[in-house]
């Protein structure tokens, strides 16, 4: 049985979904992609391949065994990719829900039935369907719960859009005495750079009061400051938008002082050491070509 518990981003982790890149098929058509980076390197040639992006996960699950935190991975389905088990369900208190993501991705979800079967069934939630959701615009921080959406007219247009204020409104009545704040987010189907995907490409916090955070991945400047005045400007390490198209913000953490980062991140590595963090840097910069990183790939069951 698994009892699930996750309070926050950064308490120690013990159990954990890691994706795989297994059997991840061949490289999508461009009618195909789900966000513009995506797109991009399949324009210019440089779309992953799924022997590196193998070596990539396999470094990453080489650290939680260093750490000995529990980690499950999907049943493999052929053809199919499968490394971002963060946006199929995520973990709230004891209450894993499932998310309600992109119907062509159904299937994921089904690949881990051996990880969900065993949470206690009261324990599991699925959302009405009108609720779109996916766990990397999630991110549950003690008192509150910390969303990234988008509530414009133009939603539907948006492939980029996951998570709408139904999904909002329903996780605020999941958890009633909790504070969920929403946090409009910019959406671009074709330009990767002027995208924010998911919350965590744009902000995550780090262990106990601090946060990497970019700019102009919000839409109203005012949201974007009231994450500034949350965690403290001296607090905050501001990442570009070259760092942001990158995935700077979407590394990972095992506990409030052990992260895993990408070994390509020379700035924020840095400064992170000098918080006094332990870095473990992994190659992830192939993942990273779709448009997700550390974050995104691994999903959250038991945080201590």
């Amino acid at each position: 049985m698994i009892k699930p518990n996750v309070q926050n981003e950064t308490a120690r982790l013990r159990a954990v979904v890691l994706g795989t890149a297994e059997s991840v098929g061949p490289t999508p058509s461009l009618e195909d992609t789900y966000d513009p980076k995506s797109a991009e390197h399949i324009k210019a040639g440089t779309y992953p391949v799924e022997a590196d992006m193998i070596k990539e996960m396999e470094a990453v699950a080489e650290v939680f065994k260093k750490y000995d935190v529990t980690v499950y991975r999907p049943q493999v389905i052929n053809d199919y990719n499968q490394i971002f088990s963060r946006d199929i369900g995520f973990v709230i208190d004891n209450t894993f829900i499932f998310a309600n993501i992109l119907p062509d991705r159904d299937r994921e979800i089904e690949a881990i039935e051996h990880v969900w079967s065993q949470i206690p069934e009261e324990n599991r939630v699925r959302l009405p369907e009108e609720c779109h959701v996916e766990g990397g615009d999630v991110m549950p921080w003690n008192d509150y719960i910390f969303i990234g959406t988008y509530s414009g007219d133009d939603y539907p247009d948006f492939i980029t859009a996951r998570t709408n204020m139904d999904a909002v409104i329903a996780i605020q009545e999941l958890f009633p005495e909790k504070t969920v704040k929403a946090f409009e987010l910019r959406k671009s189907n074709t330009e990767p750079k002027e995208n924010a995907l998911h919350l965590d490409c744009c902000f995550q916090p780090v262990g106990k009061d601090k946060a990497i955070l970019h700019k102009n991945g919000f839409l109203l400047e005012s949201e974007y400051e009231w994450l500034v005045d949350f965690f403290g400007k001296e607090n905050i390490f501001e990442i570009t938008k070259d760092e942001m198209y990158n995935m700077n913000s979407n590394v990972f953490s095992i506990s409030e002082d052990v992260i895993i980062s990408e070994r390509n991140f020379t700035r924020l590595n840095t400064w992170l050491r000098e918080q006094g963090f332990t870095v473990e840097e992994v190659p992830y910069a192939e993942i990273a070509k779709q448009e997700g990183l550390l974050r995104c790939s691994t999903m959250p069951l038991i945080r201590e």
